[in-house]
Parts: C-alpha cells; sequence; structure tokens
C-alpha cells in the first residue's frame, strides 16, 4: 500500500496529520509506503488536483474525494467526530486504511 499525504508547508495540520497516519497504520499492524508530497503553487495543485492541505491518497486514490472545478493551494478541514478539524482522527484514517486493504 502506498500512501501519499499531500500538503502545503503554509497548512498548519500536515504534522499532526501525519503523526496521525503513522498511529492509524500501527493500530492496524500495517505497513505503508509513505510519501510527502509537497504542493508549491495553484498550478501543481492544478495538475494534482489537490483537495486541500493535508490530503490523503491511497495508492492513487483521495481517501476523502470531492468534486471540483478548480484546484488552487488551501488549507482542508474534516468533519471529525468531535468538530471541523484540520487533520482526520487517527480513527477516520483507521477506518480509511481498512477500507483500502478489502
Amino acid at each position: 500500500m502506498r500512501i501519499d499525504m499531500l500538503y502545503f508547508d503554509g497548512c498548519p495540520s500536515w504534522k499532526g496529520a501525519m503523526e496521525n497516519l503513522q498511529a492509524a497504520l500501527s493500530s492496524e499492524g500495517r505497513e505503508a509506503d509513505i510519501r510527502l508530497v509537497e504542493v508549491a503553487d495553484d498550478e501543481e495543485a492544478a495538475r494534482l488536483k489537490f483537495l486541500g492541505s493535508p490530503s490523503f491518497q491511497v495508492d492513487g486514490v483521495d481517501c476523502w474525494p470531492e468534486l471540483r472545478s478548480r484546484y488552487y493551494l488551501s488549507c482542508r478541514v474534516y468533519n471529525t467526530p468531535r468538530s471541523i478539524r484540520g487533520e482526520p482522527t487517527v480513527e477516520m484514517l483507521r477506518e480509511k486504511i481498512r477500507s483500502f486493504s478489502k
């Protein structure tokens, strides 16, 4: 399994998101090839169909897909059980890892 975490450097949530991803993989007893993909500008965001920072793709498929007509550097928010946050919870990531493992 390859997991790409797309982010841009100005996003305050990407480091916490990476910690949550590593915790989720550990909790699931899974290993993955994790790639950090820094998105540099709006042109690259459009080319990558970047949905905001942080975004997670498993084997090239976004874990939380959205339809958009424009792509640009932005922070992404997640509707977690606790509130809207800048990164998915460990449990949310565990569920996605399980769904891609089937």
